[in-house]
């Protein structure tokens, strides 16, 4: 059994019937899970479960799907606007190649790809996947990260600090082999019409 906290629900109408659509993610392995319950549970609320039921208010519900971090890669390779990005199918998360892998944080070495990359930029895809809008999904993905990066005996605000100086070196570069399979949908929902065209004129075939 492992333990999963709920990051968000969304009321369906099945057969006549309100369910609340539920998903939760596991933490520190980034996993995730979707549920159908008859009542509402709460964001923030903790469970636990084996990955094909979860015991809600004592009755058992069948998990519906499941996602697992170890399902999926990541790739250091490519050019990505605004340093981290995701595949379409949600299998690739890419972290752009000027950033460095790992962080001089307070003493320690936090490696970038799994807090960047697997502890946000893959929880804000499932997020994204199961119908949240960018805002929400962003907002759950920076308190994973967050998790994460406390879990490793460092302060949040040090991390900020350190990623913030990186993102700076990383943004002077002009975009030269964005990915193809990148998912476009953040920019998109920023209109950010500019990084659109930078991406699509930089795409690597």
């Amino acid at each position: 059994m492992e333990e999963y906290e709920v990051v968000g629900h969304i009321v369906k109408h099945v057969d006549g019937k309100t369910v609340y659509e539920t998903i939760a993610i596991s933490f520190p392995d980034p996993k995730l899970i979707k549920f159908m319950s008859p009542s509402e549970v709460t964001r923030g609320h903790f469970l636990n479960s084996d990955g094909s039921s979860v015991t809600v208010n004592k009755k058992t519900l069948k998990v519906v799907e499941s996602r697992s971090s170890k399902d999926v890669t990541l790739s250091h390779k490519y050019d990505v606007k605004y340093t981290g990005g995701y595949s379409i199918d949600g299998k690739t998360i890419y972290l752009d190649e000027h950033f460095p892998s790992l962080l001089p944080v307070e003493g320690k070495q936090i490696d970038a790809r799994l807090s960047i990359g697997m502890h946000h930029e893959l929880p804000e895809k499932w997020m994204s996947d199961f119908e949240y809008e960018y805002p929400y999904a962003h907002e759950v993905a920076t308190g994973i990260e967050k998790k994460y990066v406390e879990s490793q005996g460092v302060t949040w605000k040090g991390y900020c600090d350190e990623v913030d100086k990186n993102l700076r070196n990383v943004y002077k570069h002009t975009l030269g082999k964005s990915p193809v399979a990148l998912d476009l949908a953040p920019y998109l929902y920023c209109r950010d019409k500019e990084a659109l065209k930078e991406i699509r004129e930089s795409r690597e075939e």
